[in-house]
């Protein structure tokens, strides 16, 4: 299972002030408000950790069929962090979620995924051949190989990435 999500970083500038009291309490644990406190651009760990959240939330909902704003409970981690990629994991009750997170001048993009291995195997498809369940939960119909398989979809201001994984 696959999870991602794309944050427009000229775009959560007119549409969020991350800044105003009770932001991040509201939406981070004590931990992560510590790593966005500690680091030398607030705003973009602000929007790295949301964006892990995201990837990883999509994950849990396709697994659970549960819809829910329960952005505390999805803690991350950080692994590894250099200036233009993070690579974390997301905790949500027992369910662990490995995600990798690109960092650009434009934008931040997490991908999220139940293992390493899925991880590695996922690629950018063109948005077509895609139908919701009834829970609208996505799903990719490949017609060559008459087969269905898992799909996530995430935009937000000018960018948007589809994604699936590799193989079979």
């Amino acid at each position: 299972m696959i999870g991602n999500d794309v944050i427009d970083l000229h775009q959560s500038r007119i549409e969020s002030n991350w800044q105003r009291k009770g932001f991040t309490e509201k939406l981070f644990t004590d931990r992560e408000q510590q790593l966005i406190k500690n680091y030398h651009d607030p705003e973009i760990m602000i929007w790295i950790l949301w964006s892990m959240k995201e990837a990883a939330y999509k994950i849990y909902n396709r697994q659970t069929k549960i819809r829910e704003y329960i952005p505390k409970k999805l803690s991350c981690s950080i692994i590894k962090l250099d200036s233009f990629n993070v690579q974390g994991v997301v905790i949500c009750n027992e369910n662990k979620y490995y995600t990798k997170t690109v960092i650009t001048s434009e934008n931040i993009y997490s991908t999220a995924a139940i293992s390493l291995e899925v991880l590695n195997n996922i690629i950018e498809v063109e948005k077509k051949g895609i139908v919701k369940d009834e829970k609208g939960i996505p799903y990719l119909i490949s017609t060559s190989k008459n087969k269905i398989k898992d799909v996530s979809i995430s935009h937000h201001g000018r960018f948007e990435r589809v994604i699936t994984t590799s193989g079979n």
